[in-house]
């Protein structure tokens, strides 16, 4: 599990491609503290395993799904990744839970700056947007950010300096494609509710819910 707080910005060193497969050479800094093999790093908001560590360099595979839920595969040599360890049990919660599973891909549609504030729209298919809320929560390439507009086909998020400073947002074009994780919550109140068990408004009044 991981918060959508970046930990720093890391170099695809390396892509070894495979027909429908792909091994990541990543160099870094900060996450090597205490990185091991088998350990989870979240890359550009996906989840992948650390299967080699040398020097400041680990490799990961990554398998044919992910390379079609994501935009990992349209990564090159010299690509910049969002990096994040997985959480701590002792460490602080500063975003919200992410799991990694990324649900779909969005385009960037507007980016404009607004006095301090930077505004990203993004472009994105039906069943990603059907999660989304207004100040809900949204992972953009693995960042913990607040929904603050919501339209039909397409939301944005309004961002302070130092996030794009810190991520690679602040390396983003219009029309480049970015990697979306709804909030897990969302996800499983729509499972329960749609359930045999038959969850709905008449269910809520009937045990004091509402």
């Amino acid at each position: 599990m991981f918060t959508g707080i970046i930990e720093e910005v890391g170099t695809i060193r390396a892509i070894e491609k495979g027909a429908k497969s792909a091994v990541l050479t990543i160099q870094a800094e900060v996450i090597f503290s205490d990185l091991k093999v088998g350990d989870s790093v979240s890359t550009n908001g996906v989840c992948l395993t650390v299967t080699s560590i040398q020097g400041n360099t680990y490799t990961a595979d990554v398998m044919n799904e992910t390379l079609l839920r994501s935009s990992l595969g349209n990564l090159k040599k010299g690509s910049h990744v969002n990096l994040e360890r997985a959480l701590a049990a002792n460490g602080r919660f500063g975003g919200h839970i992410v799991s990694g599973h990324v649900d779909g891909t969005g385009k960037i549609l507007h980016i404009k700056k607004e006095d301090n504030a930077i505004w990203y729209t993004i472009l994105c298919k039906p069943e990603v947007m059907h999660y989304i809320v207004e100040k809900g929560s949204i992972a953009i390439d693995g960042i913990s950010l607040t929904v603050a507009k919501v339209e039909r086909d397409h939301f944005s998020v309004s961002i302070i300096p130092h996030t794009a400073k810190e991520t690679t947002l602040s390396e983003r074009k219009i029309g480049d494609m970015v990697n979306l994780e709804n909030d897990i919550v969302g996800k499983y109140i729509k499972k329960f509710t749609e359930s045999s068990i038959g969850i709905d408004e008449g269910f809520l009044q009937q045990y004091g819910y509402i």
